[in-house]
Parts: structure tokens; C-alpha cells; sequence
């Protein structure tokens, strides 16, 4: 005789009898006939077996040589599962409308215009974000790759940069949409006093950001500077004064990103010479490349002529900023990477209210070092 505890009776009778099962599988049934293919899969993809001309014991042989002749046709497209354009009843997570989503470093060659009216072709980085709406799952990503294709071949602009933008903003028919393109830039300048002269490499990104159906055009420069302490050169001036001492001041190359909002003019563009131009006026110790003797010994000089520390920079650069027309809001944040301490001193100005913050990318300022 076969003898239950109390125990393994409770259990027994909690699990469900047939008659429970037949209706689950029911239920279930009409469920899957009723739902997306994709929300079947994700649940459990043997469900599919339980659809209509879809019970079968075991799955079908599958061929595991690539087909290299295969071409789908449209039908063939047109019945591949899109998860990322499927309902509202996959969202994981909190059903939130999303600011920005999309791509970044995205990497392609692209021609740009020059004030001398030249052209230049540059490896570009893209970043392209649109934004998303609480109901919907995704984007597709590739389509803003493939906008950014249709124009690759035409001399950038920020108007070709609009034309991007609407293109993708409408295949992926987002609200809101921004483009950042950066790449290096490079301008020949000439040495301080031999004659000599060599390319600098300048950081620069162009940005278009629309927002509640306003553009707005905004450029970010880095430039580079050696930057020497008034502090430091007074007290070295003093040493050699009062005891005789030898005495240098210390220096720092130094980093200043120049974060500016165009402001259209028509027959007016603010070049990217031109405000390279407008940091070598606010702070004329710009890093050197092609250097001989009489150009350190100018160097130097130049230095001795326009100590200034991270403040001073900030507001030097700002001065500059204010004065021309094609300039609304612009941000400056600096930095100077000291020699004589083993911390960076650092400083944001802003003006307007669209580069206001009142907490910082904690990496920020570690981004602002260059090494060439």
C-alpha cells in the first residue's frame, strides 16, 4: 500500500488538472493567433507550434551552406520580423518618450569648403540622434546612415547638413533630431620668425540640433595654447632682482573648447578661420609646429608678453566672442595643464542660456587633453 503524507497530498492537489491545462492551451491559442509573430518569439518560440499549420513535432532540416545566389525579392522583405518597429507591447522598461537615439562614429570621407575658397576632404565622425516617442519600441538605425550617404558626395554646409537631417527626421519620423560632425582641420601657419612654416590640426564640430521645430547651428572649436603663470614670472622676476637667482616661470600647454551658436547672416559666414582667428587675437601664444631657433627665443617672448591665468583666458576668449554679429551663445570652458602642480586649473564662462549647466559631464575636462 502506498501511504501520502499530508505534505505531498497539499501539493499534488495545487497542480493543475487537465481540464485547467486544455483551457490554458485555449487561451493560449487564441492568444498567439491574435498577436505580433515577433511577440510570440520573444515569449517562447514553441508557441508558434501551437498555431494553425504549425504543429509539427520537430523543426524542419535546415541547410547550413550559405546561399550566395539568394536574392529576396520584396515579399521575401517585406515578411522579415522588424523588432525594433514593433508594438508598443515591447517596450521593456518605462514607456518613456527617449531625448536622443541613434548613432555615433559613424566614419566617412566628406568635402568641406575653405575661406580661401578651397575644398578639403576629411575623415568626418557623425553622430546623428533622433528622438523617440514613449508608444514606440525603436528606430532603425541604418537610415540614418544611408541619409547621410545620399549626401556624401556634395561640399558640406550646414544647409546640406539640413537636408540630411530632414531626410532621416522623415524616414524615421521622429520629432526632434540633431547631426554633430567632427573632424580634424587643418591650416597652414607660419612660424614666428624664420619663415618657416607647417600644418596645425584643429578639432572641430559642426551641429545641428532641431528642437520643438526650431534649428539652431552651432559650431565647437578646440585650440591650443601654451599658457605661462603671471604669478610664476613675477616671482621669477623677483628672485633675479632682489638675490641674483636664476629663475623661470613656469608654462603649460593649455586647451581652451570654444562651443559657439551661428547666428544666420546672409552673405556673412563665420568661417572656420574665422574664429580660429578670433582665439589667436584673445590669446596669441598659440602652440607652435615648425620651430628653429629664433622662433623659441619669439616664443618665449610672446609668452613673457601675455602671461595669463585660467580666468584671464576664459574672459580673453569671451571679449573676442562678443564682438562679432554672427556669434548668440557661446560657452567657453579652458583648461590649463600645469607644470607646477600635478592637478589641471580649469574654467567655464557661458553666455546666453543655452550652454548653461549646472552639473558637468564628470569627464569633461580630462576630454580637453592634447597631445598633437
Amino acid at each position: 500500500m502506498n501511504k501520502f503524507t499530508p505534505e505531498i497530498d497539499q501539493k499534488a492537489a495545487e497542480l493543475p488538472d487537465r481540464d485547467e491545462a486544455k483551457r490554458a492551451l485555449a487561451l493560449l491559442r487564441q492568444w498567439a493567433a491574435a498577436a505580433d509573430p515577433v511577440e510570440v518569439a520573444q515569449l517562447d518560440p514553441s508557441i508558434a507550434r501551437l498555431l494553425p499549420g504549425g504543429e509539427v513535432s520537430n523543426y524542419p532540416a535546415l541547410s547550413r551552406d550559405y546561399p550566395a545566389d539568394f536574392v529576396p525579392d520584396a515579399d521575401y522583405r517585406a515578411s522579415m520580423p522588424d523588432l525594433q518597429n514593433g508594438p508598443a507591447s515591447l517596450i521593456q522598461g518605462a514607456k518613456r518618450h527617449i531625448q536622443h537615439v541613434g548613432i555615433s562614429n559613424f566614419r566617412l570621407p566628406l568635402r568641406y569648403h575653405t575661406r580661401d575658397d578651397g575644398d578639403l576632404t576629411l575623415e568626418t565622425s557623425v553622430t546623428g540622434t533622433v528622438s523617440l516617442e514613449a508608444g514606440k519600441k525603436g528606430i532603425n538605425m541604418s537610415r540614418i546612415m544611408r541619409s547621410f550617404y545620399a549626401h556624401a558626395e556634395k561640399t558640406f554646409s550646414f544647409e546640406v547638413i539640413e537636408h540630411a537631417l530632414d531626410d532621416y527626421k522623415a524616414d524615421l519620423q521622429s520629432l526632434d533630431a540633431r547631426i554633430e560632425m567632427r573632424f580634424s582641420y587643418p591650416a597652414r601657419v607660419q612660424s614666428l620668425r624664420s619663415g618657416l612654416s607647417g600644418y596645425q590640426y584643429y578639432d572641430i564640430a559642426l551641429e545641428l540640433v532641431e528642437h520643438h521645430g526650431q534649428r539652431r547651428k552651432f559650431m565647437h572649436l578646440d585650440y591650443v595654447y601654451s599658457s605661462t603663470c603671471p604669478c610664476s614670472l613675477e616671482l621669477s622676476e623677483h628672485a633675479r632682482q632682489a638675490r641674483g637667482q636664476l629663475a623661470t616661470p613656469h608654462s603649460q600647454r593649455s586647451v581652451a573648447r570654444i562651443s559657439v551658436e551661428k547666428i544666420h547672416q546672409p552673405g556673412n559666414t563665420l568661417w572656420f578661420e574665422d574664429l580660429i582667428d578670433m582665439c589667436r587675437v584673445a590669446v596669441p601664444t598659440e602652440t607652435q609646429v615648425m620651430v628653429k631657433r629664433e622662433d623659441e627665443q619669439a616664443f618665449a617672448e610672446l609668452n613673457a608678453a601675455n602671461p595669463i591665468f585660467v580666468e584671464d583666458a576664459a574672459r580673453l576668449f569671451c571679449e573676442q566672442l562678443q564682438q562679432d554679429p554672427r556669434i548668440g551663445d557661446f560657452r567657453v570652458v579652458a583648461s590649463h595643464q600645469e607644470s607646477l602642480h600635478s592637478h589641471d586649473a580649469v574654467s567655464i564662462l557661458t553666455e546666453g542660456r543655452t550652454f548653461e549647466a549646472q552639473s558637468l559631464d564628470p569627464k569633461l575636462f580630462s576630454t580637453l587633453f592634447h597631445v598633437g
